[in-house]
């Protein structure tokens, strides 16, 4: 049976203030991304990884080859998660990263560079935190650009690949916040991308934001690389006018989608000329059987780890 509800663990309390974590004036001491190696070349769809870093190391989606030409599996990496957080003070939006997080940016050359290294893009996830700020509701162009800005800022001072959003758990309404507006998401995104026109901004289809992606002429669709379904054990195609090389409405939990399911969505995402498939809690343990499952389908190979 498909699993539609997602289960992720997280610690909110531990949230901590993004004015205090970002340095935005400076230069960071994690330094700019290094340049990648040349990845052994691999046909087939982008294969994203989410790793929940509460829990488990970013460098395990690094741990991943393929037994045929050794590329990597994982073409993405997402850390999961920062947080879209309100100050009630300043009624304002801000960002905001767990200890967790807060950890993996500040050891970037150990935790980020080497995927960077190996050719995988590494790049944030942003999520509400149950406090009525979402990217659905800025009450005006300069408060989504505001916010823009330290997303783009961050992605610079860590030396990250780009921004996925993912508008859940917002709770919209909170803390005297307004309700979802069809303004907000179409100014943040067209400011993001303004602001890093080469990063990756991914879209995780989820929530009032991922309904609301056209504004006053303006569609934002197009200014997305990606966008998955997220519904994990199912087939859903997002409903954003991309091409098909940049969808996934395969969506799987590693270790919790069935290793049938998995190839039959991987098959499927072949088959129908989709572009990305999209995996979600990849862990710490050996998961060769799990990943070889939708490997074979995507690529025709089976998957090898190395600890």
């Amino acid at each position: 049976m498909f699993t539609l509800v997602r289960s992720r663990a997280r610690t909110a309390a531990l949230a901590l203030a993004a004015v205090a974590a970002l340095a935005f004036g400076t230069a960071s001491m994690t330094g700019a991304a290094a340049a990648p190696a040349p990845a052994p070349a691999k046909q087939g769809p982008t294969s994203v990884a989410y790793v929940e870093v509460n829990n488990n190391s970013m460098l395990n989606v690094g741990k991943y080859t393929l037994a045929n030409g050794g590329g990597n599996v994982f073409d993405v990496a997402v850390i999961f998660a920062a947080n879209i957080n309100y100050d009630t003070g300043t009624k304002a939006a801000y960002l905001s990263f767990n200890e967790n997080v807060q950890r993996v940016l500040d050891n970037a050359a150990t935790e980020i560079r080497p995927l960077q290294q190996k050719g995988i893009k590494v790049v944030l996830s942003v999520l509400g935190n149950h406090q009525g700020a979402g990217f659905a509701n800025f009450p005006s162009q300069q408060a989504a650009s505001a916010f823009a800005k330290q997303l783009s800022d961050t992605v610079t001072q860590y030396g990250l690949d780009g921004i996925d959003f993912d508008d859940e758990y917002a709770e919209y309404g909170n803390n005297g916040t307004g309700q979802p507006n069809d303004s907000s998401f179409v100014n943040l995104v067209t400011a993001l991308r303004a602001n890093m026109p080469d990063k990756i901004i991914s879209l995780y289809n989820i929530g009032p934001a991922a309904s609301r992606l056209s504004y006053g002429g303006v569609d934002v669709s197009s200014k997305f690389d990606y966008a998955w379904n997220p519904y994990y054990g199912s087939w859903q195609v997002p409903g954003i006018a991309l091409p098909k090389s940049k969808l996934s409405p395969a969506a799987v939990e590693i270790g919790g989608t069935s290793q049938s399911t998995a190839a039959d969505l991987a098959r499927r995402t072949v088959s129908e000329g989709y572009g990305v498939y999209l995996t979600y809690n990849l862990d710490g343990a050996d998961r060769t059987a799990d990943v070889s499952a939708f490997t074979r389908e995507l690529y025709g190979s089976d998957a090898v780890y190395t600890p």
